[in-house]
């Protein structure tokens, strides 16, 4: 077994180019990870890490020596699992997108900690490109169209999405009733980490995608604040109806254009390709289904 601690280790050094990350992640000593990986060393005759006061990087033996320890770690877990009813357990980390954990996440995370009580949780809340492998996270949570090729994509909800403006804004611009009157209208710009600048509002025009690129006094980089902007009478945004259910109910916002709807906001949840997914991953994944389910039909 000490043959397979030492090459769980070396993966994890691999995977975040740090020993001290690594003891941290896998919650040993920072000299016991150097030791293993010293002995691992010695013990195949090959240098596997090249060590510089700033990174750690693989040697080219290193490269060829992780894959077959990804196989071979893949094998082990599930050679554990495969003749007995194992419970998923240890440590799993997520993260997700604010606006998505705060309304379908977080409000019934304790269903699945009372379903799951050996997994332990670490959940990050972010919207930025993730290097899964490398920040030792196991699955994101993200909306809209997926950018990185390299994760497998599981999809989850298409969201409804709306284009509204705040009844301040209307009464000092007019209610635009066509695209064409878009013009004499501006956006609230947001700035994704990932996508960069954005005030292009997107309308369903029958099986065409009108994009329609506003002007924009306001920018911002948050969710709330892109609500908090057009509740101003700042600007017109396009929004997952869910976000501003409640605005729309008060009267605080009103969906404009509504024969020409955004297209629906894709939620996925994504995961790396190139490696065995843990049972604790797929169960999570499993229980992210089920409370997207719920809400796209309604039941209960």
């Amino acid at each position: 077994m000490d043959r397979f601690q030492e090459m769980h280790v070396f993966v994890r050094i691999a995977q975040c180019g740090s020993f001290s990350q690594a003891a941290e992640d896998l919650h040993i000593p920072r000299a016991t990870v150097s030791n293993l990986v010293k002995r691992l060393e010695q013990r195949i005759g090959v240098r596997l890490l090249e060590r510089t006061t700033r990174q750690v990087s693989m040697t080219q033996e290193g490269k060829h020596y992780y894959q077959r320890c990804l196989r071979i770690l893949a094998d082990l877990e599930e050679a554990d699992t495969a003749f007995k009813n194992t419970k998923p357990q240890g440590l799993l980390r997520i993260n997700l997108q604010g606006t998505l954990a705060k309304h379908f996440v977080m409000p019934a995370i304790d269903e699945f900690v009372t379903r799951y009580p050996d997994i332990t949780l670490h959940i990050g809340e972010d919207d930025r490109l993730v290097d899964l492998v490398k920040e030792g996270i196991d699955c994101v949570l993200r909306a809209g169209p997926l950018q990185d090729s390299s994760l497998v994509a599981k999809p989850l909800a298409n969201m409804e999405q709306v284009t509204v403006a705040s009844p301040k804004y209307l009464k000092k611009y007019g209610v635009p009733t066509t695209l064409a009157s878009l013009k004499h209208h501006r956006a609230i710009g947001y700035l994704s980490s990932v996508t960069g600048l954005d005030t292009t509002l997107d309308f369903t025009l029958g099986q065409d995608i009108k994009a329609v690129t506003l002007s924009s006094i306001v920018t911002v980089n948050g969710a709330d604040m892109y609500t908090g902007a057009a509740l101003s009478g700042l600007g017109l945004i396009q929004v997952p109806r869910y976000r501003i259910e409640e605005e729309l109910k008060r009267g605080e916002l009103k969906s404009i254009l509504s024969e020409f709807p955004p297209p629906n906001m894709p939620v996925s949840v994504l995961y790396p390709q190139n490696q065995q997914v843990s049972l604790r991953v797929r169960v999570f994944i499993d229980w992210l289904t089920e409370q997207f389910h719920v809400i796209s039909t309604g039941s209960s």
